[in-house]
């Protein structure tokens, strides 16, 4: 690779090797249009993330002259201090001279003496001032690169995407790409690339090529070393191991294999066994707003949900009329349904005389007994909830981490759909003193790219244990219900 007698002697590695070879491929869409490629490399520590970052933005800086490009990450000043570290560890691997270029402090942009631009920018999200990353808006790339992407909202990387292959893409027949790099992490990132990759369902445009630590022959011993030293479970199993599995995130209120085991402690119930005959029985229903949304409706005995239906592109006339016949079938009174009230579903409470309507803003439910956190061995109230749907969410995250809760479905779809929504049941401010509250849903629904509909259903069933419903005064109204004509 040449450019003014500057001669780059590229040595990748196999994984890195395979990076290059994606990033340098079109793909074409069905009108025979280029696709802006996104490649995510990494998935573990160690395994030469930030070096190609920086050489394939150096080899590109080099080999066509006026080209422009930006390495992105939520921290300007962390990019400064690591990324850009590397940066001029490459080019003096290179042998490429410190009068080839030099950074603007004052657009933190790196410049080239052939005129080629690599801008370093923040993407922190300010939802204030900027909610839209609308400073971004008017920028033109070739080509881009964004460090340990998980840190970063999504939404950065939407409005990026749009800005590559606007700038001597056609000149200089420049494929239009997206390198991501970044560990593993149970967001955003865990969903569109890894997850995917797994099922064998990623796009034609995206890739995931996972690189480790001992993929990498040019890492430092000490660095892996310490990876294979180190005690921490957690650490260990995703940084050294690329398991994208485990979940250290301290907003996370629901453990993960305690997630996992609600699908595995279900209590021993025979086939023929009747459920709905005694007060233990209850619905949840989350009732769908949008064409993709789904309705489901979840049963259960106690904190054992022993069926979920589900349905989409339902309007309410043929939702009440649903759920009215489900309750008659499982024999399950409307005093012991609940159904999400916001939106649409105000609609169907309405239609359904009875049932309990769950607004998520509402105030918190005042209880009898005290609620306590021991905190530095000391015991004191806990902050009290922002809304209902907080207080519910931790309520129920009670009853999953203490294994009381338990699902019983052979749909893995299900089974996979609930388990990642109850994932994403997150403190918002956790180091706050102020009330509890959770991160938006809208926040979540970018994460997952689909409303939590199963989370939704399973957390709103707290309702019943913090105000129980009345007791009716006859037997259930669904139990000896006299059959016309018989």
């Amino acid at each position: 690779m040449a450019n003014s007698g500057i001669v780059l002697n590229l040595k990748p590695h196999l994984k890195q090797h395979e990076t290059y070879q994606l990033l340098d491929t079109p793909v074409y869409d069905e009108d025979g249009q280029k696709m802006t490629i996104e490649v995510f490399f990494g998935g573990g520590g160690g395994g030469g993330k930030s070096w190609i970052l920086c050489e394939s933005r150096l080899k590109n800086a080099l080999r066509y002259p006026g080209y422009k490009s930006f390495i992105g990450r939520a921290d300007l000043k962390r990019l400064k201090q690591s990324t850009y570290i590397t940066w001029m560890k490459v080019c003096s691997f290179h042998g490429v001279p410190r009068d080839e270029w030099r950074l603007d402090p004052q657009t933190t942009a790196i410049h080239m003496r052939n005129g080629s631009i690599i801008d370093l920018l923040d993407l922190k999200y300010y939802p204030g001032e900027d909610p839209l990353y609308e400073r971004f808006g008017s920028l033109e790339y070739s080509d881009g690169a964004i460090e340990e992407c998980g840190e970063i909202h999504p939404l950065a990387r939407e409005v990026l995407k749009t800005r590559i292959g606007r700038w001597m893409n056609d000149t200089y027949d420049i494929n239009p790409s997206l390198l991501e790099t970044g560990n593993p992490k149970k967001n955003w990132t865990y969903h569109l690339f890894y997850k995917p990759w797994k099922n064998n369902e990623l796009p034609p445009d995206r890739f995931f090529v996972q690189s480790l630590v001992g993929d990498n022959p040019y890492v430092e011993s000490v660095y892996a070393r310490n990876l294979d030293r180190t005690t921490d479970p957690v650490i260990r199993a995703r940084l050294r191991d690329g398991n994208w599995e485990y979940e250290d995130d301290p907003s996370t209120i629901m453990d993960y294999s305690a997630i996992v085991d609600l699908f595995t402690n279900a209590p021993d119930f025979d086939e023929d066994d009747e459920y709905g005959q005694d007060e233990d029985s209850y619905i949840s229903v989350d009732v769908s707003r949008y064409g993709k949304d789904k309705t489901v409706v979840m049963f259960w005995k106690g904190w054992h949900v022993y069926k979920i239906l589900w349905r989409v592109k339902q309007d309410t006339e043929v939702t009440s009329a649903w759920i009215d016949q489900l309750a008659r079938e499982h024999r399950i009174p409307r005093s012991h349904i609940v159904v999400d009230e916001d939106g649409v579903g105000g609609g169907v409470v309405d239609k359904l005389r009875g049932v309990r309507g769950f607004i998520a803003n509402l105030t918190a439910i005042e209880t009898e007994e005290e609620d306590e956190e021991i905190i530095d061995n000391t015991p004191r109230k806990s902050r009290a909830f922002a809304n209902l749907k907080a207080q519910c969410a931790y309520y129920a995250a009670d009853k999953v981490n203490n294994h009381i809760a338990s699902v019983s479905t052979d749909d893995q779809r299900i089974q996979e759909w609930l388990s990642e929504e109850l994932e994403q049941v997150k403190e918002a401010n956790v180091d706050g003193d102020g009330k509890r509250q959770l991160v938006p849903k809208e926040e979540t629904k970018i994460i997952l790219g689909r409303s939590p509909d199963f989370g939704d259903a399973f957390i709103m069933r707290s309702v019943f244990d913090l105000k129980a419903p009345s007791k009716p005064k006859e037997t259930w109204s669904y139990r000896h219900r006299p059959q016309r004509g018989g």
